[in-house]
């Protein structure tokens, strides 16, 4: 069984940084600020052959009882309870604070085994705190630069008595299988929204456990983070993202980091829900964030949140749907699903919603009937004549799925207009089943290249 390991500590002292390190990607935001990172980030941290799973924390703190601070720090507290091995971490330049004995203590209570590292310890930079660590009775320090890669080979024979071997196969991370492994690995769901739409609130009621920090202010989630988990029986790879406001309102380092992580989750997502706080009237951010989940190309889901403090639902179900209609044709007939998650309703709903609409991503059409529906519906409305010549579609094959992509062979497709791809678009929704997905066209000059005449 992989151990867990626990990266904990005062804030800034470098523990996103050792965190990146051990997993071998730039995943946890990193910045000089202290307190960028609040939710627990976890990954499959590897030195040389050991393998362990490992928590990016955001550190423990002394904070009144209820506020956003001391959330946090119960957050690293239960990190504590699950990991079989903690790496306490101290900045070897500033030395041992009063913070960091306290915390020391707060460790040994836990009964779980310490392993001090000492950070930012490369070169000359290395100040007191190596040798001032021996005071806060864990044993002796590991000094590292997490920048720099340095100490790793005095960190792996620390570790070593937790952490086992990778086990033979292939390699960690569904990021990392072929497409023909798709229908094993775990279904990648994201969730995104506008600050305060509900994401990490979701996020809990569907793991049923507060996994992710939750409060009336807004913009508290700043990394995406994944989680593991099963729905039904379906493994699924869960992200919780920050909140994406429109780009002129994205203000500081910070919040522009987390909302590149945001995107990052979408494009690595099978399936996009795109939160909506349903109290409140939809704006033109919402539909932006649906508009980019269909341009991405990623199955999507629409979901209206707090959906228990809408009064006339039936009216604003109504409104919902007009806009989408109106505005986003590009996934026409998406699924819109209403949901408490404060209330635990709509859970189901959703999560089959989802199950849906990977499986019309991922749906494919026969060439045959593909082309005899291609045949009716260019008889039934044929393409313009641009300049006294009409434009010819000759045959059509499903080029790939996820999402669906059909190439059109013909000649003069360059001019075929955007109204007319609408058209076959809309056709193959209605007559394939195919609502709610984003659908791409490759246009193809020349002949028939399956005519053997």
């Amino acid at each position: 069984m992989t151990a867990t390991v626990a990266i904990l500590g005062r804030p800034n002292v470098g523990k996103s940084t050792l965190f990146n390190r051990l997993v071998g990607r730039k995943i946890a935001l990193v910045d000089n600020q202290p307190g960028v990172t609040r939710d627990r980030r976890e990954g499959l941290g590897r030195i040389a052959d050991l393998e362990f799973r490992v928590f990016d924390t955001a550190g423990l703190d002394e904070a009144p009882r209820g506020s956003l601070e001391s959330r946090m720090s119960n957050q690293s507290e239960r990190a504590i309870r699950e990991a079989d091995v903690a790496l306490f971490v101290i900045d070897a330049r500033a030395g041992v604070t009063p913070v960091d004995r306290d915390f020391a203590q707060r460790l040994r209570r836990s009964g779980k085994p310490v392993i001090v590292v000492a950070n930012k310890a490369e070169g000359k930079a290395a100040g007191p705190g190596i040798l001032e660590a021996y005071e806060l009775g864990l044993g002796e320090p590991v000094a590292i630069s997490a920048e720099h890669g340095e100490g790793l080979a005095a960190l792996y024979d620390a570790l070593r008595p937790y952490a086992g071997k990778p086990d033979e196969g292939p390699g960690s991370g569904a990021d990392n299988q072929d497409a023909d492994d798709i229908a094993a690995r775990p279904l990648r769901l994201a969730i995104i929204g506008q600050p305060n739409a509900g994401k990490s609130t979701l996020v809990n009621a569907l793991l049923g456990e507060d996994r992710v920090l939750t409060g009336p202010e807004a913009g508290i989630t700043r990394d995406a983070i994944a989680t593991d988990w099963s729905w039904q029986g379906r493994a699924i790879r869960l992200w919780d993202t920050a909140g994406i406001r429109r780009k002129s309102r994205v203000t500081g380092k910070v919040e522009k980091l987390a909302v590149a992580d945001a995107l990052r989750a979408i494009r690595f997502a099978d399936c996009v829900v795109v939160l909506i706080d349903a109290s409140l009237e939809i704006e033109r951010q919402d539909l932006a964030l649906c508009d980019l989940v269909a341009q991405e190309g990623r199955a999507v889901v629409l979901a209206l949140s707090k959906w228990d403090l809408v009064e006339d639902k039936q009216k604003r179900l109504r409104q919902v749907e007009s806009q989408l209609e109106d505005v986003l044709p590009e996934i026409k007939g998406v699924a819109v699903v209403t949901l408490s998650a404060e209330r635990n309703r709509g859970l189901d709903k959703l999560m089959g919603a989802v199950f849906k609409a990977v499986e019309i991503w991922n749906a494919r059409i026969p060439t045959s009937p593909l082309n005899r529906w291609l045949e009716a519906t260019v008889e039934r409305n044929p393409p313009p004549a641009p300049s006294g010549r009409r434009i010819k579609l000759r045959y059509a094959t499903q080029a790939q799925t996820r999402p669906p992509t059909f190439a059109l062979f013909g000649n003069q497709l360059k001019q075929l207009p955007e109204s007319y791809l609408r058209y076959l678009m809309n056709g193959l929704r209605k007559d394939f089943d195919l609502w709610g997905t984003p659908i791409r066209f490759s246009l193809r000059g020349g002949k028939n290249p399956f005519d053997r005449k």
